[in-house]
C-alpha cells in the first residue's frame, strides 16, 4: 500500500470529520483507510495549531466602493469584534505589526 501525503488542509479536515463523527478512532480509521498513528499525528498538529492561533479562521467582510483615500489614507485596516481597529499605511513595517499583534493576542 502506497503512503498518501496529505496537505495541511486535508489533515485538518480529517480531524474535524473524526471529531464530529462520534466514532471511535479505530472505526474511523478503518473507514478512511488511515492508521491510528497518522490520525493521532494529525490531531496533535491540529491541536497545536488551534492553541497557538495559527490557522484560526476569522470572518472577513470586503467593503466594495470604500477606497483607502476615503478611509483617511490607510492601505489596510482591521476592525476586530471587540471594537479595536488596527490601521496601517502602505509600506508599513511587517515586523512591527507582527510584534503588535503578539502583544494584543490573548495569552
Amino acid at each position: 500500500m502506497r503512503k498518501r501525503r496529505r496537505s495541511r488542509a486535508e489533515a485538518e479536515q480529517l480531524v474535524r470529520e473524526y471529531e464530529s463523527s462520534g466514532l471511535r478512532r479505530q472505526a474511523f480509521c478503518a473507514e478512511r483507510g488511515l492508521s491510528l498513528a497518522v490520525l493521532d499525528k494529525y490531531r496533535r498538529q491540529y491541536r497545536r495549531a488551534t492553541q497557538s492561533g495559527e490557522g484560526r479562521l476569522v470572518p472577513v467582510e470586503v467593503m466594495a466602493g470604500v477606497s483607502a483615500v476615503a478611509r483617511g489614507g490607510s492601505a489596510l485596516w482591521l476592525e476586530l469584534s471587540n471594537g479595536w481597529r488596527i490601521e496601517v499605511g502602505s509600506g508599513f513595517d511587517v515586523e512591527t505589526l507582527r510584534r503588535l499583534l503578539n502583544v494584543l493576542e490573548p495569552a
